[in-house]
């Protein structure tokens, strides 16, 4: 299929694509890496009266460590994050993530800003910037601001952003003293939408974990931060028990539901086993071990 007709334009600066947005009266799309909206447009699902491309605005593709956060501009690319130095040694839960992103045509075009406003249940970067509680920056005509990444996401496809707004920065804090660390997916075939991920991250104090971080994606509209899953790791000592009760927490704090792909109670048991699996990597590297 073809999409609609829809004028183009391509401002040079995120004042003026706000500008662009606002005079569509809600009729606007924004382009990023396209890898989104290309085919919402090709099948008709977005029927958008202007597009903004945002490719020609100076400044918006960058990693930058800046104090105790990792500052990505939002027309990063998916493959800049998964081989930056940067990204491997502050953000590692991402830089084991990034290769699980579709594939290498799309992780060359596609931009976490793109992922991030497109709010894919299914997507990695949602659930990582849910994971490291990141700050999603936006601009509109009220001018800038910083959204919590657990409020930016409203359910299925849907942010919080207003019409005209654009995101153009997230930080992501660093945690700098988490040792121990995992991501752990599982998809149908390699670069297909995950049924379902876990990230896990935490500190070692003592032989027991502290500050443990949980999050998980494909089993909830949003992704989801699990604080009680959190508060079952704490504390923890590394035995098949503690492995044993995380997964029982992670698995009672997601409702799945039934889809085309498979039944909410598979994909129930399937984060419960992700979970166990990602519990010993995090141990063995917390260790300084080869996971």
């Amino acid at each position: 299929m073809k999409p609609v007709a829809f004028d183009y334009v391509a401002p040079e600066s995120v004042d003026a694509a706000v500008a662009a947005l606002a005079a569509a009266n809600g009729e606007g799309k924004v382009m990023a890496g396209g890898q989104s909206l290309m085919p919402l447009l090709n099948f008709r699902m977005a029927r958008p009266s202007v597009v903004v491309d945002l490719l020609r605005i100076p400044g918006l593709a960058s990693i930058e460590k800046n104090g105790g956060t990792v500052a990505i501009g939002a027309l990063t690319r998916h493959a800049d994050l998964e081989f930056s130095d940067v990204i491997a040694a502050k953000l590692p839960v991402m830089a084991a993530a990034m290769p699980h992103v579709a594939h290498l045509a799309i992780r060359n075009r596609g931009t976490i800003g793109g992922s991030l406003s497109h709010a894919d249940p299914a997507a990695e970067l949602p659930m990582l910037a849910v994971f490291y509680g990141a700050t999603i920056k936006a601009q509109g005509l009220g001018g800038r601001r910083e959204i919590p990444a657990e409020d930016f996401f409203v359910s299925a496809l849907t942010n919080c952003l207003e019409a005209e707004e654009i995101v153009f920065e997230i930080d992501f804090p660093i945690l700098k003293e988490h040792t121990g660390w995992a991501f752990e997916e599982v998809a149908r075939r390699f670069g297909d939408f995950a049924l379902a991920s876990i990230a896990v991250s935490f500190a070692l104090l003592d032989g027991a974990i502290a500050d443990a971080r949980v999050a998980v994606m494909g089993v909830a509209d949003t992704p989801l931060r699990l604080r009680t899953a959190e508060d079952a790791l704490n504390g923890a000592r590394g035995g098949a028990e503690d492995a044993s009760q995380f997964a029982k927490a992670v698995r009672g704090s997601v409702s799945p539901s039934d889809d085309i792909h498979v039944s909410a109670e598979y994909r129930k048991n399937l984060i419960g086993a992700l979970a166990e699996k990602a519990f010993a990597a995090a141990w063995t590297r917390a260790l300084g071990e080869k996971a």
